[in-house]
């Protein structure tokens, strides 16, 4: 994996690890048309990992075409985040386990009625594992500094 940007490997990999907003995902539909998608992922072993319905749009998508884009960042300033290219690879085997850990890691726990609902639809679950081929950084925090304004002021 090559990088550009502020951050070096380590660090990438270390936000990769600690954001917990959905992987901003591009790819190609079946006309050939750009599309993004957002899932929610994990970081683990040095690559994205994603889960989708076996039948959904982009799991299509990604079987006829497994070059895609990235992005990992706030919505909120100051903006900082990373960005690249990898190669999608579907894994049914690890779908059920890949949801697990996903409702886990953005539910806080799989004991809700929303994780109740998610969780059951496992058994139809693929994995999506994003291998980075390059990632990109970039950080605005330094030069952001966000004026304090009164309530209600814009």
């Amino acid at each position: 994996m090559t990088t550009t940007g502020p951050w070096d490997l380590e660090t990438i990999e270390a936000h990769l690890r600690a954001s917990v907003v959905p992987v901003r995902l591009g790819c190609l539909d079946t006309s050939g048309w750009p599309a993004v998608v957002s899932l929610w992922f994990e970081y683990e072993g040095g690559a994205l990992w994603c889960a989708t319905p076996a039948r959904s749009r982009v799991a299509e998508w990604l079987e006829r075409e497994p070059r895609c884009a990235f992005e990992v960042a706030p919505n909120a300033p100051p903006y900082f985040g990373v960005r690249g290219r990898g190669t999608a690879e579907l894994r049914p085997s690890e779908g059920k386990r890949v949801l697990h850990r996903l409702a886990l890691r953005y539910l806080g726990g799989d004991s809700s009625e929303f994780a109740d609902w998610l969780l059951s639809r496992r058994v139809d679950e693929v994995a999506i594992r994003i291998a980075p081929a390059r990632v990109s950084s970039w950080d605005f925090r330094g030069r952001m500094q966000m004026p304090v304004r009164a309530q209600g002021e814009r």
